[in-house]
């Protein structure tokens, strides 16, 4: 028996769950519910066991590396797919400051001639402040 049934085979579309049924008593209860196992139902049974694993290793790539025999590479993919599986896209949720190659040369020589403090240069980089 298959539990973590959450998309239609055919079409791909979420599926909702109308029936439970107790084999043990004979129950059957009918109804429009929301899915059982929350955000991780629609995880397939390997990417669940890669979570799990991942969260026994604290996140370790290095320790999951030793323990499931495989490289950085490979697993650092595998977390891509449980990331998008989620139904996140990785790297979205960073706010890395764009800046370019001559902005950080000239921010860099702007602290060594003394015309900025570290801070102000460190708040540059990060674009945590506005140019002067």
């Amino acid at each position: 028996m298959k539990t973590n049934l959450s998309s239609c085979p055919v079409c791909g579309n979420n599926l909702t769950i109308t029936r439970y049924y107790c084999s043990q008593c004979d129950t059957t209860i009918e109804g429009r519910f929301t899915g059982a196992g929350g955000p991780f139902a629609q995880l397939t049974p390997e990417q669940v066991t890669f979570v799990l694993t991942f969260v026994r290793c604290e996140g370790k790539l290095n320790r999951m590396e030793d323990e499931l025999k495989m490289s950085y590479p490979t697993l650092r993919n595998r977390l891509v797919e449980v990331i998008r599986a989620l139904g996140f896209e990785p790297g979205k949720e960073e706010s890395a400051p764009k800046i370019t190659t001559e902005d950080r040369m000239r921010i860099l020589d702007d602290i060594d001639q003394g015309r900025i403090t570290y801070e102000e240069a460190r708040d540059l980089l990060m674009g945590l402040s506005n140019e002067k």
